[in-house]
C-alpha cells in the first residue's frame, strides 16, 4: 500500500507556473484556527502578516486552497476560511447547507481574523454564506463578490455538481478518486485536479481515500434537509440581496457547468440595478479553478488595493 505524501504549502510554485504567474519564492501563508463556539473551531489560511483586505469563502465540498492561484495573482493580504464541515474545520453540529448557521460561525471567525476586510468573496455555497453573513453581521460585509451563484437554484444546471458531490463515500486508491474528479471537471487540467484532490481528500490507514467533507457526513444533523427545503432556504436570501446597501459584483462562468441562467441574472439586476455583472469565457461553475487570473483581475478592479 503506497502512501502519498502531502504538504499543503508545497504546491504554490505549481499553481503559479500553470497560471503563467511570476514566482519568486513561497508566499507568506499560515494555517490557523478560531474557536467560534465551545468545542467548535473553524480553520483558515492567512495570506501575509498585514491586515487582511479580502475574505474568501469556498464552495460546497471544497476548501480554502481552492483560492490559492487567485491569491497568488492578487498578491494582497487576505484570509480564506474553511467552511464548517469542510477542509480542516470542525463539522457535525448542523447541516453543511445551513447557510445561516454557517454564517454565524464564519462571523465569529471573521471578527478575529479579518474584521475590517474590504470585501467578502464567496463561490457557490460560500457565496450564499456571504449573503447570509450580510444578513446576520452586516458590519463585516463592505462589498459582496458572488462567484457563479445566486439564491435561485436551477436544478438541471446543478445536477452535474450534485452527482459528483453525492458520489462514492470512499475510493480504493488515488487513481480512482482522480478518475472520477477528471470525469466531472472537464474544464480543468489534470495537474490542477491532482493538487485539488491532495488538498481536499485524505488517505486513510488502509490506503483508501475519502473527501475531507465526507468525513462529517454521518455526524451531520440527524435529519438531512430535503432538496425542496434547501431550495426554499436559499431563495430567502433574495431578500438579503434586495436589502444590500454595499457594492455587489456577480462573476458568472459562461460554460455549460455554470449554475446561473439568464433569468437569475435578470432577477439580480431587478433587485440591485447597480450590481456589477461580469461574464467569464472559458469558465464553468468553478471560475477560480478555470480562470483564476481573470477572476483575480476582476476582484482587484472591484476592490482596489489600500
Amino acid at each position: 500500500m503506497e502512501r502519498v505524501p502531502y504538504d499543503e504549502f508545497a504546491y504554490f510554485a505549481d499553481n503559479a507556473a500553470e497560471a503563467g504567474l511570476p514566482y519568486s519564492g513561497p508566499p507568506t501563508v499560515e494555517r490557523t484556527s478560531v474557536e467560534v463556539r465551545p468545542g467548535f473551531r473553524l480553520s483558515a489560511l492567512v495570506w501575509s502578516t498585514r491586515r487582511p483586505e479580502l475574505l474568501f469563502l469556498h464552495g460546497g465540498s471544497q476548501n480554502a486552497h481552492t483560492w490559492d492561484t487567485v491569491a497568488l495573482a492578487l498578491d494582497r493580504p487576505l484570509v480564506a476560511i474553511d467552511l464548517p464541515g469542510h477542509g480542516h474545520s470542525d463539522g457535525g453540529d448542523h447541516s453543511m447547507l445551513a447557510v445561516e448557521d454557517n454564517a454565524r460561525d464564519v462571523a465569529a471567525a471573521v471578527r478575529v481574523l479579518a474584521p475590517d476586510a474590504d470585501a467578502v468573496v464567496g463561490m457557490s455555497l460560500g457565496g450564499l454564506t456571504t449573503l447570509a453573513l450580510a444578513g446576520v453581521a452586516p458590519e463585516l460585509v463592505r462589498r459582496v463578490g458572488l462567484v457563479d451563484v445566486l439564491p435561485a437554484i436551477v436544478p438541471d444546471k446543478a445536477k452535474m455538481i450534485s452527482d459528483f458531490v453525492n458520489g462514492p463515500p470512499s475510493f480504493p486508491d488515488f487513481d480512482a478518486i482522480l478518475a472520477r474528479t477528471i470525469q466531472y471537471n472537464p474544464t480543468r487540467s489534470e495537474s490542477s485536479l491532482r493538487r485539488g484532490i491532495l488538498h481536499n481528500a485524505v488517505q486513510l490507514e488502509d490506503g483508501s481515500w475519502v473527501w475531507r467533507h465526507a468525513r462529517h457526513r454521518e455526524a451531520e444533523a440527524p435529519t438531512a434537509p430535503e432538496p425542496a427545503d434547501v431550495a426554499q432556504r436559499f431563495e430567502r436570501l433574495w431578500s438579503v440581496v434586495s436589502g444590500l446597501t454595499v457594492p455587489l459584483m456577480l462573476v458568472r462562468g459562461m460554460e455549460a457547468q455554470s449554475v446561473i441562467d439568464d433569468d437569475g441574472e435578470a432577477e439580480l439586476l431587478r433587485r440591485q440595478p447597480t450590481a456589477r455583472v461580469e461574464h467569464v469565457a472559458g469558465a464553468g461553475h468553478s471560475v477560480q479553478g478555470d480562470q483564476p487570473v481573470e477572476l483575480a483581475r476582476l476582484i482587484a478592479d472591484f476592490v482596489p488595493p489600500r
